[in-house]
Protein backbone atom coordinates (compact mmCIF):
# COMPACT_ATOMS: atom_id res chain seq x y z
CA UNK A 1 0.00 0.00 0.00
CA UNK A 2 1.15 3.67 -0.87
CA UNK A 3 2.49 5.87 2.05
CA UNK A 4 -0.23 8.29 3.11
CA UNK A 5 1.57 11.89 2.52
CA UNK A 6 0.51 14.19 5.11
CA UNK A 7 0.64 17.57 2.60
CA UNK A 8 0.12 19.75 5.48
CA UNK A 9 2.64 18.61 7.09
CA UNK A 10 5.12 19.48 3.56
CA UNK A 11 3.77 22.60 3.69
CA UNK A 12 4.37 23.78 7.22
CA UNK A 13 8.08 21.83 7.20
CA UNK A 14 8.21 24.06 4.16
CA UNK A 15 7.09 27.09 6.31
CA UNK A 16 9.67 26.50 9.06
CA UNK A 17 12.56 26.55 6.71
CA UNK A 18 11.73 29.74 4.99
CA UNK A 19 11.67 31.34 8.81
CA UNK A 20 14.86 29.70 9.61
CA UNK A 21 16.41 31.25 6.34
CA UNK A 22 14.61 34.79 7.41
CA UNK A 23 15.52 34.84 10.87
CA UNK A 24 19.20 33.83 10.41
CA UNK A 25 19.86 35.53 6.80
CA UNK A 26 17.07 38.04 5.88
CA UNK A 27 14.06 37.65 3.32
CA UNK A 28 16.45 38.39 0.66
CA UNK A 29 18.06 35.03 0.81
CA UNK A 30 14.42 33.52 1.13
CA UNK A 31 14.29 31.73 -2.58
CA UNK A 32 12.99 27.95 -4.05
CA UNK A 33 16.67 26.98 -4.18
CA UNK A 34 17.74 28.33 -0.20
CA UNK A 35 14.28 26.54 1.39
CA UNK A 36 14.65 23.32 -0.18
CA UNK A 37 18.11 22.96 0.75
CA UNK A 38 16.77 24.33 4.59
CA UNK A 39 14.19 21.91 4.66
CA UNK A 40 16.24 18.91 3.09
CA UNK A 41 13.76 17.99 0.37
CA UNK A 42 13.80 18.96 -3.25
CA UNK A 43 13.27 21.92 -5.37
CA UNK A 44 10.38 19.87 -7.30
CA UNK A 45 8.38 19.19 -3.64
CA UNK A 46 8.95 23.20 -2.97
CA UNK A 47 7.58 24.14 -6.28
CA UNK A 48 4.82 20.94 -6.05
CA UNK A 49 3.10 22.95 -2.73
CA UNK A 50 4.11 26.46 -3.77
CA UNK A 51 4.12 27.21 -7.46
CA UNK A 52 5.94 30.74 -7.00
CA UNK A 53 7.81 32.51 -4.08
CA UNK A 54 4.53 34.90 -3.00
CA UNK A 55 2.50 31.67 -2.29
CA UNK A 56 5.39 30.16 0.09
CA UNK A 57 6.14 33.62 1.47
CA UNK A 58 1.91 33.66 1.93
CA UNK A 59 1.82 30.58 3.79
CA UNK A 60 4.87 31.32 5.53
CA UNK A 61 3.51 34.29 7.50
CA UNK A 62 0.49 32.78 8.19
CA UNK A 63 2.23 30.37 9.88
CA UNK A 64 4.68 33.04 11.80
CA UNK A 65 1.43 34.45 12.89
CA UNK A 66 -0.21 31.16 14.09
CA UNK A 67 2.75 30.87 15.98
CA UNK A 68 2.74 34.16 18.23
CA UNK A 69 -1.34 33.07 18.40
CA UNK A 70 -0.40 30.18 20.12
CA UNK A 71 1.99 31.51 22.09
CA UNK A 72 -0.69 34.26 23.69
CA UNK A 73 -2.74 31.55 23.94
CA UNK A 74 -1.18 29.29 26.21
CA UNK A 75 0.20 32.60 28.08
CA UNK A 76 -3.50 33.13 28.47
CA UNK A 77 -4.29 29.93 29.72
CA UNK A 78 -1.71 29.67 31.99
CA UNK A 79 -3.97 32.39 34.13
CA UNK A 80 -6.33 29.98 35.28
CA UNK A 81 -9.94 30.99 35.47
CA UNK A 82 -11.18 33.95 35.79
CA UNK A 83 -7.43 36.18 36.06
CA UNK A 84 -7.56 39.96 36.80
CA UNK A 85 -7.70 42.38 33.59
CA UNK A 86 -4.81 43.24 34.33
CA UNK A 87 -2.47 40.05 34.09
CA UNK A 88 -4.33 39.12 31.44
CA UNK A 89 -2.86 42.68 29.49
CA UNK A 90 0.38 41.78 31.02
CA UNK A 91 0.26 38.17 29.81
CA UNK A 92 -1.17 38.94 26.71
CA UNK A 93 1.65 41.88 25.88
CA UNK A 94 4.67 40.19 27.31
CA UNK A 95 4.08 37.00 25.27
CA UNK A 96 4.51 39.31 21.62
CA UNK A 97 7.85 40.19 23.37
CA UNK A 98 11.09 37.84 21.95
CA UNK A 99 12.74 36.86 25.11
CA UNK A 100 14.24 33.84 24.24
CA UNK A 101 16.25 32.50 21.79
CA UNK A 102 13.41 30.83 19.88
CA UNK A 103 11.25 34.46 20.01
CA UNK A 104 13.85 36.15 18.60
CA UNK A 105 13.93 34.12 15.89
CA UNK A 106 10.40 34.51 15.44
CA UNK A 107 10.43 38.48 15.96
CA UNK A 108 12.97 38.85 12.91
CA UNK A 109 10.92 36.86 11.00
CA UNK A 110 7.75 38.47 11.77
CA UNK A 111 10.17 42.01 11.00
CA UNK A 112 10.81 40.93 8.00
CA UNK A 113 7.18 39.66 6.76
CA UNK A 114 5.07 43.19 8.05
CA UNK A 115 7.64 45.13 6.31
CA UNK A 116 7.07 42.82 3.07
CA UNK A 117 3.28 42.52 3.55
CA UNK A 118 3.21 46.79 3.52
CA UNK A 119 3.23 46.39 -0.07
CA UNK A 120 0.59 43.76 -0.42
CA UNK A 121 -2.72 44.96 -0.53
CA UNK A 122 -3.78 41.16 0.73
CA UNK A 123 -1.87 40.73 3.46
CA UNK A 124 -1.78 44.90 4.75
CA UNK A 125 -5.73 44.21 5.40
CA UNK A 126 -4.73 40.96 7.30
CA UNK A 127 -2.08 42.95 9.55
CA UNK A 128 -4.85 45.17 10.03
CA UNK A 129 -7.95 42.62 11.12
CA UNK A 130 -5.25 41.32 13.50
CA UNK A 131 -4.25 44.44 15.14
CA UNK A 132 -7.80 45.71 15.33
CA UNK A 133 -8.43 42.47 17.05
CA UNK A 134 -5.97 42.63 19.34
CA UNK A 135 -6.70 45.89 20.19
CA UNK A 136 -10.48 44.89 21.00
CA UNK A 137 -8.88 42.65 23.25
CA UNK A 138 -6.95 45.06 25.01
CA UNK A 139 -9.57 47.86 25.13
CA UNK A 140 -12.33 45.61 26.69
CA UNK A 141 -9.73 44.59 29.63
CA UNK A 142 -8.61 48.32 30.16
CA UNK A 143 -12.32 49.34 30.26
CA UNK A 144 -13.12 46.42 33.01
CA UNK A 145 -9.50 46.95 35.24
CA UNK A 146 -10.53 50.87 35.40
CA UNK A 147 -13.89 49.69 36.61
CA UNK A 148 -16.25 49.82 33.94
CA UNK A 149 -17.81 46.39 32.48
CA UNK A 150 -16.46 44.31 29.52
CA UNK A 151 -17.59 45.72 26.44
CA UNK A 152 -19.87 43.21 24.21
CA UNK A 153 -19.12 41.78 20.91
CA UNK A 154 -21.55 44.33 19.20
CA UNK A 155 -20.41 47.12 21.89
CA UNK A 156 -17.24 48.22 20.54
CA UNK A 157 -14.84 49.70 23.48
CA UNK A 158 -14.78 53.57 24.55
CA UNK A 159 -12.33 56.19 22.41
CA UNK A 160 -9.90 56.54 24.83
CA UNK A 161 -9.31 52.46 25.75
CA UNK A 162 -9.14 51.83 22.26
CA UNK A 163 -6.78 54.59 22.20
CA UNK A 164 -4.69 53.20 25.16
CA UNK A 165 -4.63 50.02 23.47
CA UNK A 166 -3.03 50.99 20.57
CA UNK A 167 -0.42 52.92 22.36
CA UNK A 168 0.38 49.74 24.82
CA UNK A 169 0.55 47.46 21.25
CA UNK A 170 3.00 50.44 19.75
CA UNK A 171 5.18 50.10 23.05
CA UNK A 172 5.40 46.55 22.35
CA UNK A 173 6.00 46.75 19.58
CA UNK A 174 9.23 49.08 19.86
CA UNK A 175 10.23 47.22 22.70
CA UNK A 176 10.46 44.24 20.80
CA UNK A 177 12.49 45.88 17.61
CA UNK A 178 15.07 47.35 20.75
CA UNK A 179 15.29 43.28 22.55
CA UNK A 180 16.62 42.01 18.67
CA UNK A 181 18.91 44.86 18.03
CA UNK A 182 20.31 44.18 21.85
CA UNK A 183 20.15 47.78 23.29
CA UNK A 184 17.56 46.65 25.96
CA UNK A 185 17.52 43.68 28.00
CA UNK A 186 14.13 41.57 27.52
CA UNK A 187 13.54 41.87 31.24
CA UNK A 188 13.83 45.49 31.35
CA UNK A 189 11.56 45.53 28.64
CA UNK A 190 9.27 43.59 30.82
CA UNK A 191 9.40 46.03 33.29
CA UNK A 192 8.84 49.11 31.10
CA UNK A 193 5.64 47.45 30.02
CA UNK A 194 4.58 46.37 33.46
CA UNK A 195 5.31 50.29 34.32
CA UNK A 196 3.09 51.45 31.13
CA UNK A 197 0.19 49.15 32.04
CA UNK A 198 0.58 50.49 35.54
CA UNK A 199 0.29 54.03 34.32
CA UNK A 200 -2.87 53.18 31.93
CA UNK A 201 -4.92 51.72 34.86
CA UNK A 202 -3.70 54.40 36.79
Amino acid sequence: MPKKVDHHQRRELIAAAVMRVVAHHGLGAASLRTVAAEAGVTGGMVQHYFPNMEAMLDFAMQSARARYGERMEHALAALGDNPEPTAVLEAALIALLPRSKEERADGRVALAFMSHASTKASATRQLREDNEGMRALLADHIRTARGGSAASLADPPDQDASRAAAALMALTDGLGVHILSAELDAEDAVGILRHHIALVLA
